[in-house]
């Protein structure tokens, strides 16, 4: 079955004609052989099995397949921050392995109090309470529950094409149709409003900063009783969406004067992403909760969590989370040892070194190709929106998918987001050499594509 062009989302699509092509082309029987049993055994689903490849190593920046072939990886689902297989994360666990492997319930151990003391440390203002999660999914299941205990009131405003994870309440919250589309009656009372660009895509506005989208926000508000929590992103980071520090600035003094909490899902972005620990720091604001996830665990072990203002601690009398691994013990010190390592190694300031070269090279890339549409950076992850006209956006599907088999043929992995963006999400570990080389490899496979 082929997937519609328009309705992408996000993603390279396993089931296309590009992706067959290059599998053929690409791909030893052995390797082969290992896709068919995946696909036999494994439930079939968008963006999984049936698989593109098969992963035998993962070490720094890079991923190396079956067949011997070594490969950037600037996709990592966003769990890569400290490069794969990095030492310091795995001999925290080990360590921890062989001190105590699990934490049951009712019970706490120093590392889950020296972790959470350390976000702490780190978040602004009074996000002085925290709670643990085995996936991020149910650290947004969190702070809704937290949420309505706090305020009283169940409803949420979130926007379209927002992701929020996967399971029924995170669907329900997010906007992708990928993850709503027919799974029938979602969770009630589950508001949307337009993205913060929103208008300026559909209408041809300028751009206002977002302002037209808060004055809808507004205008719900008004009208919307039981509004308890609004979530968003702070960074789209599938397809690299930035709203200006004026937008979340607003957003906070609505949310005060509506009694509104606001919930920030940092999953795929906080921990040194854009260059500062949080993503929120940027914009000069204390959200009341702050969801994080994906690289909290160093991409050696599953960990998520809240960050939740002091004030927030109300909810004694019931179990918002109840996890088997709420406090996972070997999790606390993957965590405490992934933030140590971007710590020690400054990385923070090498993101925003490297994201100044990123934007100083793509905006280059977009003078010279009129393909390019838009580019978007923010410390190490950037956009590369690809369309048939800047002047109506037209989106270029096709050869958007096309230049991400070419550039994996030559050794980059990244994510296509929206069906036309190309979204570069490096560890932080990677040099500016190695940068170079992968934008080098995107914009030859670029003029290779749409020269054709």
């Amino acid at each position: 079955m082929e997937i519609k062009a328009s309705t992408r989302t996000e993603g390279d699509i396993n089931l296309s004609t590009e992706r067959k092509q290059w599998q053929e082309a690409n791909l030893s029987p052995r390797t082969m052989e290992v896709l068919e049993e995946d696909s036999r055994y494994f439930l079939h689903q968008s963006m999984s099995t049936p698989c593109l490849n098969v992963i035998t190593n993962a070490e720094g920046i890079y991923l190396e397949d079956m067949d011997g072939r070594k490969i950037m990886d600037f996709h990592g689902n966003s769990v890569h921050q400290v490069g794969h297989k990095n030492q310091s994360v795995i001999n925290a666990v080990k360590n921890q392995l062989d001190e105590l492997s699990f934490l049951p319930r009712r019970y706490t151990s120093p590392i889950a109090t020296q972790l959470a003391r350390k976000l702490v440390e780190l978040a602004p203002g009074d996000l002085n309470k925290v709670l643990f999660t085995p996936g991020g999914t149910s650290a947004i299941g969190l702070a809704m529950k937290l949420a309505r205990k706090a305020t009283g009131k169940f409803k949420t405003i979130s926007t379209w094409d927002s992701f929020h994870g996967a399971s029924l309440d995170a669907i329900s919250v997010g906007g992708e149709g990928t993850f709503r589309n027919h799974i029938g009656p979602l969770l009630p009372g589950t508001e949307h409003m337009m993205p913060y660009n929103s208008y300026r895509s559909l209408f041809g506005d300028h751009d206002d900063g977002g302002s037209k989208s808060l004055d809808y926000l507004e205008y719900m508000l008004e009208r919307e009783e039981d509004v308890g929590a609004i979530i968003l992103e702070p960074i789209r980071s599938t397809d690299v969406q930035i709203p200006p520090k004026a937008y979340f600035q607003r957003l906070r003094r609505i949310c005060d004067r509506y009694g509104i909490l606001l919930i920030l899902d940092e999953i795929p972005t906080a921990f040194g992403r854009t260059g500062t620990m949080f993503v929120h720091e940027h914009y000069d604001i204390v959200p009341d909760i702050v969801v994080v996830g994906k690289g909290f665990g160093g991409g050696v072990f599953p960990m998520a969590g809240i960050i939740a203002r002091e004030g927030l601690d109300v909810a004694q009398d019931i179990s918002l989370g109840h996890y088997t691994h709420e406090k996972s013990s070997v999790g606390c010190a993957a965590a405490l040892a992934t933030i140590t390592f971007i710590e020690n190694n400054g990385l923070l300031e090498h993101a925003k070194r490297m994201g100044a070269f990123l934007e100083q090279r793509l905006k280059g890339m977009k003078d010279r190709h009129g393909i390019i549409g838009d580019v978007r950076v923010k410390g190490m992850l950037a956009a590369i929106e690809l369309v048939t006209d800047r002047i109506t956006k037209e989106k270029a599907v096709e050869g958007t998918e096309k230049v991400m088999y070419q550039c994996m043929e030559n050794g980059l992995s990244f994510k296509v987001s929206n069906g036309n963006v190309i979204t570069l999400v490096p560890p932080l570990i990677t040099t500016q050499q190695e940068l170079e080389k992968a934008l080098t490899i995107i914009e030859e496979a670029i003029v290779n594509v749409f020269s054709a």
